[in-house]
């Protein structure tokens, strides 16, 4: 409940940034408005401030108002699933982000603090250690543990069980970016195609090839072809970035497991 919470949270924030913009279009036209204002000595001012806009580089459009243009251009249909797709995608990565970097833990001072508390006060006092500590390391070793006293072929078994586990949960809504991942380029490319239908309907209803008539069609095309790549190529990265976090913090508890089964075997060796 609190990643469903967490989730819509960072979409709902990209959601009102997207709409923050668009309302800033407004008061810029009105300013624009009262800048323009008939007077015949400040014509090369405006010509000058109209060249081209050392942000955008597209004569006198800002950067935010020239990618809203071209989302309109590139239709609806079939730029907002690709926007929706990003929006969400974005989302669950971010609390995938944040929920792995507070899962990540000094291994060393963790396996440093249940060897000292098995010398001081044994299963229990490690078990407390393990039990104040956050994060899959401690989760698993609270688990063995537990176990102890089961023998050490049950603590091995639930060292390795609940690893799975962890893992699993570890990896929970990367699907979901893979699946964004995936359908974002998919829907460009149906763009793709159905302005290029539109562009050859358009040719043949005038009987001749006109540039004008086809231009429509082709911008669509490559407008949604594009969306599409930004947003896979926006959502790879993070992707990549997670599974990596994802590897580093697995082999941290396979190593962390390790060496708690050695240390309740030479623990139980010393009874």
């Amino acid at each position: 409940m609190k990643k469903l919470f967490l989730t819509l949270a960072v979409a709902g924030a990209f959601a009102l940034a997207t709409v923050n913009v668009q309302a800033q279009d407004t008061p810029a036209a009105a300013e624009t408005e009262q800048v323009a204002e008939p007077a015949a000595e400040a014509a090369p001012a405006v010509e000058a401030v109209d060249a081209v806009d050392a942000e955008t580089g597209v004569e006198g459009t800002p950067l935010h108002q020239a990618i809203k243009e071209k989302f309109l251009e590139g239709g609806a249909g079939w730029m907002a699933p690709i926007l929706i797709f990003v929006i969400l995608g974005l989302a669950i990565a971010i609390e995938r982000i944040l929920y792995l970097n507070l899962s990540t833990i000094n291994s060393k001072k963790l396996i440093a603090k249940v060897e000292a508390a098995l010398k001081k006060g044994g299963i229990e006092e490690a078990k407390k250690v393990v039990r104040d500590t956050k994060g899959p390391i401690a989760s698993i070793f609270y688990q063995g543990l537990d176990r102890y006293d089961q023998g050490m072929d049950n603590v091995e078994k639930a060292v390795v069980s609940y690893g799975s586990v962890q893992i699993a949960q570890m990896e929970s809504g990367l699907v979901w970016i893979g699946l964004f991942i995936s359908l974002s380029p998919m829907l460009g490319f149906m763009g793709t195609v159905v302005g290029m239908v539109a562009a050859f309907d358009s040719i043949q209803a005038m009987g001749d090839v006109s540039p004008t008539a086809v231009a429509g069609g082709i911008k669509v095309a490559l407008l949604t072809t594009l969306a599409g790549l930004i947003a896979a190529v926006i959502l790879q990265l993070f992707y990549s970035y997670i599974i990596s976090k994802i590897d580093s913090l697995t082999m941290d508890m396979e190593d962390s497991s390790i060496t708690l089964v050695d240390m309740l075997t030479d623990f139980n060796r010393k009874k």
